[in-house]
């Protein structure tokens, strides 16, 4: 397999790497394509999106803008798991169940605003945080899985050729995250490398036996010669709730740098604008990735635009704001000393 050097590879051997999650539940399209043109043009260097076509259109509609802008494009990865996950998932339920009375607190909560004042859920802007479901007084709202199966895997990256993959898996899914590689290997697209997502939360383990699954999805990736990211799940789908989510992805790589196996370790899950206070320094870290945080940033100024019938980059004044804050989340993980 063809590997590329740079700036990309560059960027994770010094510690510098920051990658933009869209969400793997996340199909609002308008909203993908300026997260990712924001975030590219900011200096990411990967944008993670869901694995649907329209989707990864959409991404790369933004992307492509960017790269005319700034010369450089990030690398477009695409998410799937070899299993249920909380990444992969829908909230939904009956509107007309909902009592006139209920003061809907589901709605004041939902960070995507998917939630309409008198309907149900708009599926293509919920990515599944889950915040909604225990909050609904009368517990109507539900969650259905929203992930390709690995028998889809194959033909759905002939189709869409995103530059990595991005595999949610999880302790004792050895054999289906084995399966899973066979498929991506199968479709014979030359991927710069596959991460690898997964945590302790939700989980009966400790760091030693998630390394051990670590070790155990190494071995698999020597075997069909691929290069993993270890993403380090920290608090998944958090990063935008509060300043105390940032410690528990450092808290997880401080735990497993030691004993991880060889390859890039990068922070997710609950990162934020303060995750970097936290650390005292950046050796053995390849870099962070951001997610909720990232996307309510900008959101504002996203939903202005879409007000106005038009895309954020067509809209001088909120992109020049959505920008500022894009570079301000993102910067301080771009200086190589630390």
């Amino acid at each position: 397999m063809q590997h590329s050097t740079a700036p990309h590879e560059l960027a994770l051997s010094k510690g510098i790497w920051v990658k933009l999650i869209c969400g793997a539940s996340n199909e609002d399209l308008p909203s993908i394509s300026d997260l990712c043109a924001v975030y590219a043009v900011a200096g990411v260097h990967c944008v993670d999106v869901a694995a649907d076509m329209a989707v990864v259109n959409a991404a790369r509609q933004g992307l492509k803008w960017a790269e005319s802008q700034i010369g450089v494009r990030p690398w477009l990865m695409v998410s799937i798991s070899d299993g249920k996950d909380i990444h992969f998932r829908k909230a939904a339920f009956d509107p007309q169940l909902c009592p006139e009375e209920c003061s809907r607190p589901c709605q004041k909560i939902c960070p995507a605003e998917a939630i309409t004042n008198t309907g149900g859920i708009i599926a293509d802007k919920c990515y599944g945080c889950g915040r909604c479901l225990p909050i609904c007084p009368l517990g109507l709202i539900k969650e259905k899985e929203n992930h390709l199966k690995i028998e889809q895997f194959a033909e759905f990256l002939v189709e869409a050729k995103p530059d990595a993959v991005e595999i949610h898996t999880a302790p004792g899914r050895s054999r289906e995250f084995e399966a899973s590689v066979k498929a991506i290997v199968e479709s014979n697209i030359p991927l710069k490398r596959i991460a690898v997502s997964c945590g302790l939360e939700g989980f009966s383990i400790n760091p030693n036996e998630l390394a051990q699954e670590l070790w155990k999805r190494h071995e698999c990736l020597c075997r069909y010669q691929q290069k993993p990211i270890w993403q380090l799940d920290g608090r998944p789908m958090s990063g935008d709730i509060g300043k105390g989510t940032a410690k528990s992805s450092i808290s997880l790589w401080k735990s497993l740098r030691a004993i991880a196996p060889p390859g890039p370790l990068q922070l997710a899950g609950g990162t934020n604008a303060t995750t970097i206070d936290h650390i005292d320094t950046k050796i053995g870290l390849a870099g962070i990735a951001f997610g909720g945080k990232a996307r309510t940033l900008i959101q504002p100024y996203l939903n202005e635009a879409q007000e106005q019938k038009k895309k954020l980059i067509n809209c001088s004044d909120g992109w020049n704001k959505a920008l500022k804050e894009a570079k301000e989340l993102i910067n301080p993980w771009l200086i190589e000393d630390f």
